[in-house]
């Protein structure tokens, strides 16, 4: 979840009501209050509710909330006679692009701060470490339109963010902090994504880093918006978020001529929902005329939908009307206008939530269940308790790698076949999170990879599911890096974990590609291969970039005594 700093007397300012009143009621929103400072608070927000990763944000729900101001907020959007034109070379790297004229904006340094705030926050939640989609922001009368987004040369030269001295795109991913935290995103390329003026001016060399030209300060009147990525509804939100949260502070917003097409587009999602159903859901006895005033307090457009209204309305849907069909024709159903800052909204169910928040958590009465049951811990969690106390004991630090990997890690980094029960995801969101993990070890080798450059010896372990075809298990793996570690730390740490398992175990040379032949060994329990250990080979070290060796186990739990003897999940 991510932490917001919401300057107290800005906050005050847009909200139009007292600190005090704004931290008693902050909570009820939804969030969690970290820190106070005498200047500011640091409030912690769902990463659903990315609307309110910034004080404008923040201040525009809690006038809702408060009372102050209901209802649908309103963004017009003006022509701005400025055109950009993108470059179809762009289609195989970074091809969606948003934009935005937004004028009259007056920033103090705490209005700054929140904007490059919420900048950054948009790129952790929305874009996924700016892969999924990158935000800048630019002083517009700085540089004179039209504009181009095209592919640029790598020896493109301008003076980038923070520096004083021109260097080339290549010597930017080499040298500038952001371009080393980011070059991974574009050194793949033979070309780089770029942003010029009419003049040939760079204004940002996405997703990387903007040019100093355009620099945002708070001499800043007029601001050009530029969002490029890979998603196109992720790059149409964060515009829509960083549009209307300047719109807040009182700027106007001012669509941009894309090859043709008008950007952004404010203008509402509509829903017809059920009363019905939100009483079902929440448990609150409500007409449509108070699930609208609720729905008002939390800024969307609402109101209640007579039968007749409901019937034109579905008429105008099946006649092609851009517009959400009701469920049912009851009397009890209500028009809701969703502002378009709000990326959380995909069901009704999303919808009720609001409801309930504005009613209020603190009013709806407590109730026990009808059903009482007794509950116990689970056998597998019993064992799994039992092997994190024995490997906590040797010295070895837990830690919790993804169930989604990749066949490149699992299998490829690791020397060893792929699995013919391996268990491919069917829409990855990426190669990275593309099957689901057959074992634990290759995930702990990603992460010593990630903390090569940390202090050693490193002694991490985990344990948890693993699938294999459609059957659930469970497993533990656990890696050594340092100096000294070799096939004999792996063969006493496996002892000993066997031994305190209440294992009798049988060890037998193993022919694990992953393990270094002569120092590898296979674990037996009753004739059946239940685990493999030794020292890691060389070759898997290389691919994961490790330059020390490691010394690695993993045990099948189901060996150990007590674990339930239905196989798979139960």
């Amino acid at each position: 979840m991510a932490i917001i700093s919401l300057n107290y007397a800005y906050l005050e300012r847009l909200t139009g009501t007292d600190r005090k009143t704004i931290l008693e009621r902050l909570p009820m929103i939804g969030s969690d209050i970290e820190r106070t400072f005498d200047d500011h608070v640091d409030v912690e927000f769902f990463p659903d509710r990315v609307d309110l990763y910034s004080t404008e944000g923040v201040a525009r729900a809690m006038r809702g909330f408060l009372g102050i101001e209901e209802g649908l907020p309103a963004y017009p959007v003006a022509p701005s006679g400025i055109s950009f034109s993108v470059d179809p070379a762009l289609r195989s790297i970074r091809p969606y692009f948003g934009t935005a004229v937004i004028r009259n904006v007056c920033l103090d340094e705490a209005g700054i701060e929140s904007l490059m705030g919420l900048q950054e926050s948009l790129h952790w939640a929305i874009g996924r470490g700016r892969k999924k989609v990158a935000i800048g922001v630019h002083d517009l009368d700085k540089v004179r339109p039209p504009f181009r987004y095209l592919a640029s040369p790598r020896d493109r030269r301008f003076v980038p963010l923070d520096f004083e001295d021109e260097l080339s795109m290549e010597e930017i991913l080499e040298q500038h902090p952001k371009g080393r935290d980011y070059a991974h995103l574009v050194d793949a390329f033979d070309r780089f994504p770029l942003i010029v003026d009419a003049d040939e001016n760079v204004l940002s060399f996405p997703p990387i880093i903007n040019g100093e030209l355009t620099k945002v300060t708070t001499e800043t009147r007029n601001i050009l918006l530029d969002c490029t990525g890979t998603d196109p509804k992720s790059v149409r939100m964060a515009a829509h978020i960083i549009c209307t949260a300047l719109a807040e502070a009182g700027a106007t917003i001012e669509s941009v001529d894309v090859d043709g097409t008008p950007y952004p587009d404010l203008s509402p999602a509509e829903r017809i929902v059920s009363v019905d159903a939100c009483r079902r859901l929440i448990g609150i006895d409500i007409d449509a005329g108070e699930m609208a005033a609720l729905l008002r307090k939390m800024r969307f457009g609402a109101e209640p939908i007579s039968r007749g209204k409901l019937q034109v309305l579905a008429e105008c849907y099946r006649a092609g009307a851009q517009r959400q069909p009701p469920e049912s024709l009851s009397d009890e159903q209500v028009r809701v206008l969703v502002p378009p800052y709000r990326a959380d909204i995909m069901h009704d169910w999303d919808i009720f939530e609001d409801v309930a928040v504005a009613y209020g958590f603190d009013n709806i009465a407590a109730a026990l269940p009808q059903t009482f049951t007794t509950g116990k811990e689970h056998p597998i969690a019993v064992v799994e308790r039992e092997v994190r106390s024995i490997l906590a004991g040797l010295g070895y630090l837990e830690v919790m790698p993804f169930t989604l990997t990749s066949e490149r890690v699992l299998y490829g980094q690791m020397r060893r076949e792929v699995s013919p029960d391996l268990l491919r995801v069917s829409k990855p969101i990426s190669e990275d999170q593309s099957v689901v993990r057959t074992d634990i070890l290759p995930l702990l080798m990603e992460i010593l990879e990630i903390n090569c450059h940390r202090e050693l010896p490193q002694r991490l372990f985990a344990t948890g599911d693993i699938i294999r075809g459609v059957t659930t298990m469970q497993s533990v793996a656990a890696v050594s890096i340092h100096p000294g570690a070799d096939f004999s730390e792996a063969y006493a740490t496996m002892d000993a974990l066997c031994r305190e398992c209440g294992l009798s175990p049988e060890f037998v040379e193993s022919a694990d590609p992953a393990f270094l032949e002569g120092r590898r060994g296979d674990v037996l329990v009753d004739g059946k291969k239940v685990g493999v250990f030794g020292e890691v080979h060389p070759e898997v070290l290389v691919a994961f970039s490790l330059e020390h060796p490691v010394a690695a186990l993993e045990l099948d739990l189901r060996a150990v005594p007590g674990y339930p003897v239905r196989p798979g999940t139960p």
